[in-house]
């Protein structure tokens, strides 16, 4: 029993030293801070792995600490968000779930990260970072506009400055949807890079099936029709608070059933034996064809078209 607590200690020990070198790495040292960020959930995953979670969140709490004394706070939002993913993809290795599973618990602690750290510099610190970084964006299209004004003697046609004006509201508007994907994104490259290198070290990992076979819950089309007579029907006005939440959560319901809809077409492909290049060359096309897409998606998650695909392709 003694000779385990020492090497949890130890081995605590260990990953955070590993886990403060890392995020020195990515504040201090440019272009290798992009690998350093990637890899720097891993030793909080591989301690989770193998260790309960409470001592995993201890050890978490102390590396978020320990990273304070070399970086100050600039450091602690990025300590926090790699190690609450640390955490969270650990845990679900350590009780055995499914990849699914540590997929969405992953993105699910990273947004309430990011939402809790947002929240406290709003109301402590008085800083809107998400505001800020939207007017800086906004004063720095200005100023690229007013440079490009000076060099070529012409002034802006008005209808790109419309186009661009409504392009940045519409951004703004998009902001939690955006954010929600980010965090989305970021959890899939960070398990998609880390799960590969615990295997190395001898952690047994979930696998992810084929995309392919992605098949979405059936609640996602209810979501979908839902959010689409609340559109067609309600008509919420215009930048009201209504449209707002409806257009964020319509953006993720789009990108979602595209997923699927070019999950179907690749299953598809699969089942007729084409050749693998398809597959790329139908992703590519599904990006300006996105309508077309989703609504093979709802197809796809409202009957049974696979059942279909597969009995024509074994004629």
């Amino acid at each position: 029993m003694q000779i385990n607590q020492t090497r949890k200690l130890a081995h605590g020990a260990m990953m955070i030293a590993i886990f403060t070198v890392l995020m020195a790495i990515v504040f201090y040292i440019p272009m290798a801070n992009i690998i350093a960020a990637v890899i720097a959930p891993l030793p909080m995953i591989w301690y989770s792995a193998n260790y309960d979670r409470r001592s995993s969140f201890l050890v978490a709490i102390i590396a978020v600490i320990v990273t304070f004394f070399i970086g100050g706070l600039l450091l602690i939002p990025a300590s926090l968000i790699f190690a609450a993913a640390g955490v969270a993809i650990g845990d679900a290795i350590y009780n055995k779930k499914s990849k699914v599973f540590m997929f969405i618990s992953t993105s699910t602690v990273l947004l309430v990260t990011f939402a809790i750290q947002y929240l406290i510099s709003l109301r402590l610190f008085e800083v809107d970072f998400i505001r800020d970084s939207m007017e800086l964006m906004k004063t720095s299209y200005i100023e690229s506009i007013k440079m490009t004004e000076k060099l070529t003697g012409q002034a802006t046609p008005k209808e790109v400055m419309d186009n661009m004006n409504n392009m940045l509201n519409m951004l703004e508007m998009t902001l939690p949807a955006s954010i929600t994907l980010a965090m989305l994104f970021v959890s899939f490259i960070i398990i998609t890079v880390n799960l590969p290198i615990l295997k190395r070290l001898k952690v047994d990992v979930p696998r992810f099936g084929k995309f392919s076979e992605l098949r979405l819950p059936r609640s996602v089309l209810w979501y979908y029709l839902i959010a689409l007579s609340i559109n067609l029907f309600v008509q919420p006005e215009q930048n009201s608070s209504l449209a707002i939440i409806m257009l964020n959560i319509s953006m993720i319901l789009w990108i979602l059933l595209t997923l699927q809809g070019i999950s179907f077409i690749h299953f598809a492909i699969d089942a007729f034996g084409y050749p693998k290049f398809i597959k790329v060359l139908s992703t590519i096309v599904a990006i300006p064809l996105y309508s077309f897409v989703i609504l093979i998606g709802i197809i796809d998650l409202g009957f049974n078209a696979r059942d279909y695909i597969r009995e024509k392709s074994q004629k």
